[in-house]
């Protein structure tokens, strides 16, 4: 039986990464070791965390005035690490609470610093996204996730502020052309759409670092991470490579504006499906649907756990709905094939 992999993160691998990947675990680059043995700080790790740097630059469009770090600790590690690094005591963090993510981000912040939460979508469970932002005077930085993975909401058009704008794109980077440089940091755990689980890209504006009093831990400072070029402890080596692999994997098959192309088609087959089918139905606004989490719900909940005994049954992987949330959901990275969003399409057609 063929598998569906609709898993929300970690996620679907392209097959050629997956392949090249697991060569490399036998013998990295013809050098006789394997990729998981090979010192963190030899010309030939350097070499692929260096490339890595160069391909996130070439593929956001940016310059030498950001700077682009592998971490670990995941996306949640940012939540903290992002405030103690450019929130003062007399500052402000404005953060957008859109969902779990969001909601998880303002209560580290607090531990920091003052937090005004500017948009606050729980009163419609999270089903739209308020773009009306006011921050108040003396905002030292705007939070947004730009998508909500688990509530199925996405930006798409980012908000226009005159104040440092962050942004968590664990879910949805590198999904589409998108004006990085709108960001002034950018954060992104690797295992949805850049690569497997164990690294977090942080691509962050220089100029945004030392303005903060407090004396930060070493291992959380993002200046020192830049000045030991993501070196600073032993990095998440095969995580890094893996990475690597599917930013190659991105530019061979047409970059971001082929990404985006791809996305947007499986995205528009399986709204369609939804809302074209009286079984089923999508409460999120059509304006801010994500087209990497589609979460809707079936009309009669009571035929809910015959439905997804019945994707698992057809090889469809990982479409149950997040615990607070319920209902189904059916993520669609850049690694997933159309053919499988028609598979589940094909199945939805059928159930009754």
């Amino acid at each position: 039986m063929q598998l569906h992999n609709f898993n929300s993160g970690p996620a679907i691998l392209p097959a050629q990464v997956l392949e090249q990947a697991a060569a490399a675990i036998h013998n990295f680059n013809s050098t006789g070791l394997s990729i998981l043995e090979i010192g963190h700080r030899t010309s030939w790790f350097v070499e692929v965390v260096e490339e890595a740097k160069a391909t996130v630059k070439k593929l956001m469009d940016i310059g030498d005035e950001y700077e682009v770090l592998f971490l670990q600790g995941g996306a949640t590690m940012q939540f903290m690490q992002v405030p103690m690094n450019l929130l003062d005591e007399n500052g402000m963090a404005a953060i957008c609470d859109n969902g779990v993510w969001g909601n998880k981000a303002v209560k580290e912040a607090k531990i920091f610093g003052p937090v005004t939460v500017v948009a606050d979508t729980s009163d419609k469970k999270h089903t739209y996204l308020n773009k009306q932002l006011v921050l108040p005077e003396g905002t030292s930085y705007l939070h947004i996730t730009t998508n909500n993975t688990v509530e199925g909401t996405q930006w798409h058009q980012y908000p226009q502020v005159n104040v440092p704008l962050i942004g968590d794109m664990s879910s949805d980077i590198f999904c589409r052309p998108t004006n990085y440089k709108q960001f002034d940091l950018i954060y992104a755990g690797a295992q949805k759409n850049m690569g497997a689980a164990g690294v977090t890209l942080v691509v962050i504006k220089k100029s945004l670092l030392g303005k903060v009093k407090r004396q930060i831990p070493a291992i959380l400072d993002y200046q020192k991470h830049i000045d030991a070029g993501s070196l600073l402890n032993t990095p998440p080596v095969f995580s890094i490579y893996v990475s690597l692999l599917t930013l190659r994997w991105i530019e061979k098959e047409g970059g971001l504006i082929e990404m985006e192309k791809r996305n947007k088609a499986k995205a528009e087959l399986l709204y369609n499906t939804i809302d074209s089918l009286p079984a089923f139905y999508c409460p999120i606004a059509k304006e801010d649907r994500s087209i990497m989490n589609a979460v809707f719900f079936l009309t009669d909940p009571s035929k809910e756990e015959s439905f997804l005994a019945l994707c698992k049954n057809k090889g469809m992987i990982g479409v149950k709905g997040y615990r607070t949330v319920g209902g189904v959901r059916v993520s669609m990275y850049n690694a997933l094939p159309i053919s499988s969003v028609q598979a589940f399409c094909e199945l939805m057609e059928n159930f009754s």
